[in-house]
């Protein structure tokens, strides 16, 4: 019978390290977690799982991923989508946190390691993943992210809506003059938003222009740049729907330090409704979405699957709501 420690003789690594790559500890780094994976495969290792788990044939790990937990998620962003999955699952389960940036490949990902997995999705580039997981027949709740294949639980914000209210709101304050600035390229969301921000726009009869749309990266420095880049052109908005709370924050600090103020010279819109915006002088009027909620319907809807239930692929769309503070200003 093959042990652990065979395969750590022949991985040349300690049988501990052998034992956290067996049990998918972000603690071992993924060429170790590899290596040990085929060889361990190679030689037919069967784990000796306790009792329950070996009856049951369940890892009690469910995994919440992300497309990156180091580029383009907000710790606002993080922090919520924590908390919403961690509210469901209960002690019966362990919690397993990534960033899919982290894997070179995915071969660690399957049934032995994961009950059921969440992904917080926000990139196309997240698709190979997805469809790893649908073949290792894992179930599988994907948030946040439009997912155009059937077959699919799919739980999202309606952002196209939240950014069209945004830009009504603007509208209806006498603004013509809008610009927005952008969340990273390929994400889903900066897609949405931008299609929000035209459609409000169009249907105000107010003409689109190129050089009031500005790229950013969904943090501050980026709003701060974006919002220099605005007022550097010879007729500057007098509004600016950011894509999301921290670009936001950023443009209304670019504004004070060109000895401008908001809202009286430029009005800003922001996006999520992060904990810090309602402390912002003057308090930022944003779109809250749901991620907490999302999350949650998430967690309960990879919990019924795990434990069997036949639920219908579908697509769950929670409402965005604009809540208005003081960085709007009517324009007359």
């Amino acid at each position: 019978m093959v042990t652990i420690k065979d395969i750590a003789k022949l991985a040349n690594v300690s049988h501990t390290t052998v034992s956290r790559a067996l049990n998918n500890s972000p603690l071992i780094k993924e060429p170790t977690k590899r290596k040990i994976l085929e060889i361990a495969s190679q030689l037919n290792y069967s784990p000796n799982y306790n009792a329950k788990s070996l009856v049951m044939q369940k890892s009690h790990t469910i995994g919440l991923f992300f497309t990156s937990i180091s580029t383009g998620t907000s710790p606002s962003f993080f922090v919520d989508s924590l908390k919403g999955v961690n509210r469901v699952i209960s002690q019966d389960y362990n919690l397993f946190v990534r960033g899919l940036d982290d894997y070179d490949d995915y071969s660690s990902i399957n049934q032995q390691r994961f009950d059921g997995i969440i992904l917080m999705s926000q990139s196309v580039h997240d698709n190979p993943f997805i469809y790893h997981v649908l073949q290792k027949e894992i179930p599988l709740v994907v948030l946040n992210r439009d997912i155009e294949e059937a077959g699919i639980m799919n739980i999202l914000s309606n952002d196209t809506d939240g950014a069209r209210k945004a830009v009504e709101h603007l509208v209806e304050n006498g603004h013509r003059k809008i610009a927005i600035i952008e969340g990273i390229k390929g994400f889903k969301s900066t897609q949405m938003r931008l299609e929000g921000y035209q459609e409000a726009l169009t249907a105000s009869g107010i003409p689109l222009q190129s050089d009031y749309r500005i790229r950013g990266n969904y943090d501050m420095e980026s709003g701060y740049a974006g919002m220099e880049k605005l007022l550097s052109l010879k007729e500057p908005p007098t509004a600016v729907f950011c894509s999301n709370d921290d670009m936001a924050i950023g443009a209304m600090n670019a504004i004070f330090a060109n000895g401008l103020k908001v809202p009286e010279d430029i009005s800003i819109v922001g996006f999520d409704d992060i904990g810090f915006s309602q402390y912002t002088t003057p308090r930022l009027t944003t779109v809250k979405r749901p991620v907490e909620k999302i999350s949650v319907l998430g967690a309960e809807t990879v919990l019924s699957l795990v434990i069997g239930n036949k639920e219908i692929p579908k697509k769950i769309f929670a409402q965005t709501e604009l809540v208005v503070r003081d960085s709007v200003a009517k324009r007359i």
